[in-house]
């Protein structure tokens, strides 16, 4: 439940981007629900005139990453 309330929230371009990252992470080996909460959290964390994908402004932004690892438990 509480994770379709993040997606009601989310915009179409929003939802836009987190549904790109969960293609770009499909294969890392965790949980989809993992990877969601992760790419949730990423786009929470990004400007709303951002225009780099989650998994091109990651890289950037290494204390955004870690944060939402912790927060989606991804290890």
């Amino acid at each position: 439940m509480a994770g379709s309330a993040a997606f009601a929230q989310m915009t179409t371009d929003d939802l836009k981007w987190v549904n790109q990252c969960l293609r770009d992470n499909k294969d890392a080996g965790v949980s989809q629900e993992i990877i969601r909460k992760y790419c949730v959290c990423m786009n929470k964390k990004m400007d709303d005139n951002e225009t780099r994908s989650i998994s091109v402004w990651e890289k950037a932004n290494p204390r955004a990453r870690a944060a939402c690892d912790k927060e989606s438990g991804w290890k």
